[in-house]
């Protein structure tokens, strides 16, 4: 096999950068590669931030980590994440969460996944919160651990509305679609995890909602990609 791309200290500067913020939109990463070959004065190139991030992934290998690139299902921009392979379960979250935290998290979750649009309201979450198996939780205590989860990027909260944070979606990919079979469903269009997504009512094809807006731009009418029956969603 060929020999791994060395590291260099330009992809160390990346790398360090990307693990303190844990994931960067695709513009920040294109800067912070710039950045990071100039100050270290290693050979940049504009169109080769895939490959650049490449080489530290075959230096991740063996550590069971890799900067994966995904898409924000808000706005549909390209968004880079450090991602932890050896646990693809919520054991991830278990060192910096207590039991009853993280029973919060996958009640939660079962709401996100289970709603018709991908999202579940405080008012529903906090009604959880007093229903724990392992201890029950106040609800000021609760919505403290719900601002804890947004600020770390498991969940993103709009109008009281909460649904799982891009980097979560990233990380928790397999997680899902293993623990989710019924309800998780892939983007028909990117074939990544789709969660505020519209599905065909005819056929139960799913897309993400910036996926649906690129697909269907150039159409006269909305059709179904798979079974090209008429999209009967408002298309957003």
């Amino acid at each position: 096999t060929a020999m791994a791309a060395q590291m260099t200290d330009a992809h160390r500067r990346f790398l360090q950068v990307l693990m303190s913020h844990g994931i960067m939109e695709g513009s920040e990463a294109r800067k912070l590669h710039q950045r990071s070959c100039e100050i270290h004065k290693v050979y940049y190139a504009h169109d080769k931030l895939d490959h650049f991030i490449s080489t530290i992934n075959s230096h991740l290998q063996p550590l069971f980590m890799q900067i994966r690139k995904g898409m924000s299902e808000d706005d549909g921009r390209a968004h880079y994440a450090l991602v932890n392979l050896a646990e693809t379960e919520i054991t991830k979250m278990a060192s910096d969460y207590t039991e009853n935290e993280l029973e919060l998290f996958r009640k939660t979750m079962d709401l996100i996944m289970l709603s018709e649009n991908g999202f579940a309201s405080s008012t529903d979450i906090l009604n959880l919160a007093d229903q724990l198996k392992t201890k029950k939780m106040k609800k000021k205590e609760a919505e403290q651990v719900l601002r804890a989860f947004v600020e770390d990027k498991w969940l993103s909260e709009t109008n009281g509305e909460y649904t799982l944070h891009t980097r979560c979606i990233m990380e928790m990919e397999q997680y899902i679609l293993n623990n989710y079979q019924d309800v998780a469903r892939k983007c028909n269009i990117c074939h990544s995890l789709a969660i505020q997504s519209q599905v065909c009512e005819s056929c139960g094809t799913g897309m993400h909602l910036p996926c649906v807006r690129k697909y269907f731009r150039a159409q006269a009418e909305p059709r179904c990609p798979q079974c090209n029956d008429f999209w009967s969603t408002d298309v957003p």
